[in-house]
């Protein structure tokens, strides 16, 4: 069976020259796909614009319309990172509509992935940190509101705490926010989760992911979640721009693995996003982002399965 992959071509928008983020990435993870044939001779999913409906689920129905409509306050401008013209609310309306069609696509074949998304800064009343939508908030809410789904389970591995998703479902019985991230990243004001671990700069894999271990067998089965979505950052790695956990490559596919075989042995859907990742070489940092991909597929297809986060190579 083939792994189900979302993606559109206006997930990368123009930034000016020399922008902290790497926006060319989405289009390089799209080529890699391709040339990796990950898609097994098929094609990319492709979504629709998230409609305003869809948006203010998750969003103050202000903000949104300041999106949609190209007035958002300079401030708040600043805040997302992006200058906000109608290519960049394309984008996040595509990106979040892509979540939403993720989400749609692991309900029915048990596993799916969007090209970005993870876009987890982005509160209720408006964006921050490069995050105009919070496309994991809004898909969620979608799949709600049509009845797909009524509980579900945030694990959010992003080197940054996912205080935007913290935000939004703030006192919300149904669905469970759970992010591991290095504390003294940004944001420096944290929106408590419904379970934060906070880890020290330089962590390293074999502690990183016994910290992992600990906790999601039980956050697995806390509840009875109809699907888990998955924000795969891979800014944790130690070359990253932005990261500060000092994890190796390996160490990202253990983590990717163990959560996806979990999740997946335990009969929940998964939709993985991509998450953060910063670097000046895109090529790199593409590879870096298929880990979520390849991992995906290899337990799709029921290769190497292990329900324990694997050990290196000759350990």
């Amino acid at each position: 069976m083939p792994l189900p992959i979302v993606h559109h071509p206006a997930y990368c928008a123009d930034l000016p020259a020399n922008h902290r983020f790497p926006m060319d990435k989405f289009r390089a993870v799209a080529d890699l796909i391709r040339k990796e044939n990950l898609l097994d001779g098929g094609s990319f999913y492709r979504p629709r614009p998230a409609p305003f409906e869809w948006v203010a689920l998750a969003h103050d129905p202000a903000y949104v319309d300041q999106v949609f409509n190209g007035k958002v306050p300079e401030k708040v401008a600043r805040e997302i990172g992006f200058p906000m013209r109608d290519d960049i609310a394309l984008r996040a309306r595509c990106a979040t509509g892509g979540t939403v069609l993720a989400g749609y696509l692991a309900l029915e074949h048990g596993i799916a992935c969007n090209t970005a998304g993870g876009s987890h800064h982005a509160r209720r009343l408006h964006g921050a940190g490069f995050c105009v939508f919070n496309d994991v908030a809004v898909a969620l809410r979608v799949l709600q509101a049509d009845g797909a789904i009524r509980k579900a389970l945030v694990i959010d591995l992003d080197v940054h705490q996912g205080d935007g998703t913290a935000d939004i479902f703030k006192g919300d019985p149904d669905v469970f926010t759970f992010s591991m991230h290095s504390q003294k990243n940004y944001p420096v004001r944290k929106v408590p989760s419904s379970l934060d671990i906070g880890l020290p700069d330089a962590t390293g894999d074999e502690a990183y992911l016994l910290a992992l271990e600990e906790v999601l067998p039980s956050l697995i089965t806390r509840d009875q979640w109809d699907i888990v979505i998955y924000n795969a950052g891979v800014d944790p790695y130690q070359n990253d721009r932005l990261g500060r956990l000092h994890m190796s490559r390996q160490g990202l596919e253990r983590r990717d693995r163990y959560v996806i075989e979990a999740v997946r042995q335990a009969g929940l859907p998964l939709a993985g996003v991509l998450g953060g990742g910063y670097s000046t070489d895109i090529d790199e940092l593409a590879d870096r982002h298929l880990i979520l991909h390849r991992t995906a597929r290899s337990v799709l297809i029921g290769k190497n399965p292990t329900g324990t986060c694997p050990s290196p190579e000759g350990a």
